[in-house]
């Protein structure tokens, strides 16, 4: 029969690992924008980027680092309860650290049009047409009660292309299993300033600034991941 603390050991194995990792990990760290503040412009003002960035990103990643300080220490001192309570924090503002992460990439001052190559033909073959795509998305973005993301996502299991949302900071592959490809971010830090409520106008506008590149390459990467 096992013991009481092998019994643990193997209900909470995937948390006890975790906290394992995270004693002989660096801390995360706010990454750098490939584009100024102000590159955006006008569709995403220089003042909302440098907020979101700087303020709403930077406190994901601080509160993350003190997040996972926790789990180590309670790891070390054999703290399950405390180990538990931690998991709702870790997974917000490590969600927030991965979503950001990503939707600073899939824009550029450069972006807009539409991707070409094999992207361009799986969104033909999922959704009939470029147009119905960002339409859907669109739609399914606008819609999110609250605060949340909107995603266009890779099903390795299905081998297609499709649309998603998440709530608050979920974030997409360990919510739903679907890769992220492309994420748009609805939380009102993100907009408010300059769209006021008018979400809609947001979300139109967005699509002239995608960095389709970085979402060909995105897609590319989980078809790899899923042979």
């Amino acid at each position: 029969m096992l013991s009481r603390t092998a019994n643990l050991r193997c209900l909470l194995g995937p948390t006890l690992r975790t906290a394992a990792a995270v004693s002989v990990r660096a801390e995360h760290t706010l990454p750098d924008l490939p584009y100024d503040y102000s590159a955006l412009a006008p569709i995403v003002s220089g003042e909302i980027m440098e907020l979101h960035h700087r303020k709403h990103h930077q406190t994901y990643v601080n509160n993350l680092n003190a997040a996972e300080a926790k789990l180590k220490e309670a790891q070390e001192k054999g703290d399950v309860n405390a180990m538990i309570s931690l998991q709702s924090a870790i997974k917000f503002n490590g969600g927030g650290h991965i979503n950001h992460s990503i939707f600073w990439q899939n824009l550029s001052p450069n972006g807009g049009g539409q991707p070409t190559g094999e992207l361009a033909d799986a969104i033909k073959q999922d959704f009939g047409s470029f147009d119905n795509m960002v339409e859907k998305m669109s739609a399914a973005t606008i819609a999110i009660q609250g605060s949340g993301w909107g995603w266009l996502g890779y099903d390795n299991r299905n081998m297609s292309l499709t649309i998603a949302t998440c709530a608050n900071q979920d974030p997409l592959l360990p919510t739903t299993g679907l890769s992220p490809l492309l994420g748009i971010d609805v939380w009102e830090h993100a907009y408010y300033l300059q769209y006021k409520n008018v979400r809609p106008d947001y979300v139109k506008a967005i699509w002239n600034i995608i960095n389709w590149q970085d979402v060909s390459e995105r897609y590319r990467n989980a078809i790899s991941q899923g042979l």
